[in-house]
């Protein structure tokens, strides 16, 4: 099924969606954040070989990997994430903490800060006081309905 593009909406929240608003899109880059870097490092959540090749071409010509050979005969490469990319981070442990609190079933994984071991948690912080707030805090300003 085609679906129509968002990129060309006046709000970077639709434009995001255009290009990672795909399941397996942000599932991909979910396994490039743990370290998956080969095409079947990626298969392990069971997209098929056509997705998952059609996936990683546009996110590549998107910036948000780059695609590196590291054999010949036969040509074989490996997708690493970029600065864009990586940057997804936040939103893909956003995603999580919200299913971790909001749906059923077991969590087979922790994330954790490599230097001392305490759990990795997102907040929201204001950048002129550097103060934690919450989402009660929060007042979304624009000139156009479709932003936020």
């Amino acid at each position: 099924m085609q679906r129509a593009s968002l990129a060309a909406l006046p709000c970077p929240i639709a434009r995001t969606l255009d290009l990672v608003g795909e399941w397996w899109t942000l599932l991909i880059i979910r396994d490039a954040l743990r370290g998956a870097r080969r095409f079947d490092d990626f298969k392990a959540t069971g997209i098929a070989d056509n997705v998952l090749s059609a996936r990683l071409k546009r996110l590549t010509a998107a910036g948000v990997f780059k695609r590196r050979r590291y054999q010949t005969r036969p040509d074989r490469y490996e997708y690493l994430l970029t600065e864009k990319g990586r940057t997804l981070g936040p939103v893909v442990l956003a995603l999580r903490a919200w299913g971790k609190r909001f749906t059923k079933g077991r969590d087979a994984s922790h994330i954790v800060h490599k230097t001392c071991g305490g759990d990795v948690e997102l907040d929201f912080r204001c950048a002129k006081c550097d103060r934690a707030i919450e989402g009660t805090e929060i007042a979304a300003q624009s000139d156009d309905a479709y932003v936020l």
